[in-house]
C-alpha cells in the first residue's frame, strides 16, 4: 500500500429517510472529496454506520464505493467486528471488491485481554492478503489496544498502520519508537488531529472531512511539513466544527450537517436518531463560517 498522508474521510453511508442506503447522494459525495483532493476513503467504519448495517449490505456498500471511486482514490474499508470469524469475512469481502486496505476497529463489547487483541488482529491479517489498519477507540469499544501490543502487531506483514483515536498525544512518540517509521500513524481524533501530525503522525482518519475536505487537506499538508504556525491558524478555524461534530454521538451532527449542505437526504438508522434542534443554530453558525452553507 502507498504511504497514503494526509486527510482520509471517515464516510458516512448517505440514506433516505426511511433508512435505506442513497447510491445517488453516495456517489455524489465520492466526487466531492476526489475533487477536493481528500487523501482516501474510508467506506463503512464507525462514521459509516456499519453497527446497523448487516454483512450483506456492508459489503454491498463497500464494493459500491469502490466501483464509484473507480481508482481515481483510494478506499480503505472499514471490516471490524467482535467476531474474529466476521471480521474474516468482511476484510474477505473488502478484498476480492478491489479495497485498497481495511481498518479493523478492536473487538467492542467482549473486553479481550491484550494478548486477545493481538491473537485477533493476527488472525484476520493471516488469513487475508490485503494491507490493514488497526483501530484503537476504547471510548467506544471498552478495551484500549496499548502501544506495546500494536508493537507487536507491527511485525505481522499485512498490519501496516494505527488509527488512534484516543486523543493521548503522548502515545505518538512511543508508538514511532516502537513501531518505526513506516508504520502508518493517524488520528482518529479531529480535536487534536493537529498536534498529533506535528508529534510525527502521518494523517487523520477525519469525520470533520465529510465537510469541509479541501480545508483538512490544507491543514495536514501543513502539519506534515512541519509548519506549526501555519497548521495550527488553519486548525483555529476548523475547530468549532471539530467540536460541533460531537455535541452528540458521531454520525448524527455530521449526517444533519451534510443534509443542511444538500449533499444527502436526512436519513440515519435506529438507534441513533436525528439531531436534537437545539444543537442545530450551533452547528449551523459554524457551517456559515466555514463558507459550507449561506449566510
Amino acid at each position: 500500500m502507498n504511504k497514503m498522508r494526509g486527510s482520509i474521510v471517515a464516510l458516512i453511508t448517505p440514506m433516505t429517510p426511511s433508512g435505506a442506503v442513497d447510491d445517488q447522494a453516495l456517489r455524489r459525495l465520492v466526487d466531492f472529496h476526489v475533487e477536493a483532493g481528500t487523501v482516501a476513503l474510508v467506506s463503512v467504519g464507525t462514521t459509516g454506520e456499519s453497527a446497523t448495517l448487516d454483512e450483506t449490505e456492508h459489503c454491498d456498500v463497500i464494493t459500491r464505493t469502490i466501483k464509484m471511486a473507480a481508482g481515481r482514490i483510494p478506499v480503505i474499508a472499514g471490516t471490524g467486528a467482535n467476531s474474529t470469524t466476521e471480521a474474516i469475512r468482511l476484510t474477505r469481502c473488502a478484498k476480492d471488491a478491489g479495497a485498497d486496505a481495511a481498518l479493523l476497529v478492536t473487538p467492542y463489547y467482549n473486553k479481550p485481554t491484550q494478548e486477545g487483541l493481538y491473537q485477533h488482529h493476527k488472525a484476520v491479517a493471516e488469513a487475508v492478503e490485503l494491507p490493514q489498519l488497526l483501530y484503537n477507540v476504547p471510548g467506544r469499544t471498552a478495551c484500549d489496544l496499548k502501544p506495546e501490543t500494536v508493537a507487536r502487531l507491527a511485525e505481522v506483514p499485512n498490519i501496516v498502520g494505527l488509527k488512534e483515536a484516543t486523543g493521548d498525544l503522548t502515545r505518538v512518540a512511543a508508538l514511532r519508537a516502537l513501531c518505526g517509521k513506516d508504520f502508518l500513524l493517524y488520528s482518529g481524533d479531529d480535536g487534536t488531529c493537529c498536534d498529533f501530525m506535528l508529534a510525527g503522525g502521518d494523517g487523520v482518519i477525519s469525520v470533520t472531512s465529510n465537510l469541509v475536505p479541501a480545508k483538512m487537506q490544507a491543514m495536514c499538508v501543513a502539519a506534515l511539513a512541519g509548519d506549526a504556525e501555519q497548521a495550527r491558524a488553519l486548525n483555529a478555524a476548523l475547530d468549532p466544527l471539530h467540536q460541533g461534530l460531537f455535541v452528540e454521538s458521531n454520525p448524527i451532527p455530521v449526517k444533519w450537517a451534510l443534509a443542511e449542505m444538500g449533499l444527502c437526504q436526512p436519513g440515519i438508522r435506529l438507534p441513533l436518531t436525528w439531531l436534537t434542534a437545539s444543537h442545530h443554530d450551533g452547528l449551523r453558525a459554524s457551517l456559515r463560517d466555514l463558507d459550507c452553507i449561506a449566510t
